[in-house]
């Protein structure tokens, strides 16, 4: 599995510990806390304000500490984020089906290209041009999102329940890439396999923590939203998913607490967000 891009475990940082610390980090204890992970002081301070750019995070002084703050469109994404990876109700088929069809005017094809975005990041797979198709319990998800970023006025949402003609086991594996998600549990769970012995045999356990379970979450994270959340029976033979799920869950059983306690440890060397 490819290296993790800094921004990517900055984000993750964010949303584990500053939203409960007033919102705010300086930028010594992310520079401190990225360093336990292996990333340089320059890496963190252009991921930083790469962040900054795209409008993830915002200046802020606490005192004389500077730092950043999640943004308010960061922190309602990262609030939809939690459920989606803590909190993933089991799916069944009578959940059905919602379809989103939508026509975007060439005049404005860069929201064409937002929407497909936006969809595929929500988990929806192309049944036909114009027409995506994602499991029924993300339609309160997907209104939402469509309605924060502006493009509900170019979509219709509908609710389905596919009635024929061709089996739709193999209706699903032409509409998302199945093995590619696949591929990515399997790559999930050959990098954090050892991780439970390598954090027993550890003599710094909470730090060892830490070094495990912010880069098990940043890889953790992009996965419900790559996975549309089928229904068992309609997955392929030999499906990942179960089987990392449960490794995510024993991890952050395990390592979730004493993590948490090495990075508020470092948080609380400088001085407190007012």
């Amino acid at each position: 599995m490819a290296e993790l891009a800094p921004r990517r475990l900055i984000l993750t940082l964010y949303g584990l510990y500053a939203r409960e610390e007033h919102n705010w980090m300086s930028v010594g204890s992310v520079v401190r806390l990225m360093g336990d992970l292996g990333v340089d002081s320059a890496g963190v301070r252009s991921s930083i304000s790469r962040l900054k750019r795209r409008g993830v995070l915002e200046a802020m002084r606490s005192g004389k500490a500077a730092g950043y703050a999640l943004s308010d469109s960061a922190l309602e994404v990262l609030r939809e984020g939690d459920t989606r990876i803590f909190d993933r109700r089991p799916v069944r088929g009578s959940d059905g089906f919602v379809l989103v069809v939508f026509s975007i005017p060439e005049s404005e094809r860069e929201k064409r290209h937002t929407l497909r975005t936006t969809l595929s990041g929500l988990g929806f797979g192309t049944a036909a041009p114009g027409v995506w198709v994602a499991p029924g319990h993300l339609q309160d998800e997907v209104g939402r999102t469509l309605e924060r970023r502006g493009l509900a006025t170019y979509v219709d949402l509908f609710t389905a329940h596919h009635e024929g003609f061709s089996a739709l086991r193999d209706q699903v594996a032409r509409w998302w890439d199945l093995e590619g998600i696949n591929a990515q549990y399997a790559d999930f769970l050959d990098r954090f396999a050892d991780a439970q012995s390598r954090w027993e045999r550890s003599g710094d356990r909470s730090r060892t923590a830490f070094e495990i379970y912010v880069p098990m979450l940043t890889v953790w994270r992009r996965l419900p939203y790559l996975d549309p959340g089928l229904p068992p029976d309609l997955l392929p033979a030999g499906w990942n998913g179960g089987r990392a799920a449960d490794l995510f869950g024993d991890l952050d059983g395990l390592l979730r607490t004493p993590a948490r306690e090495h990075a508020l440890a470092a948080i609380h060397a400088w001085p407190a967000a007012p």
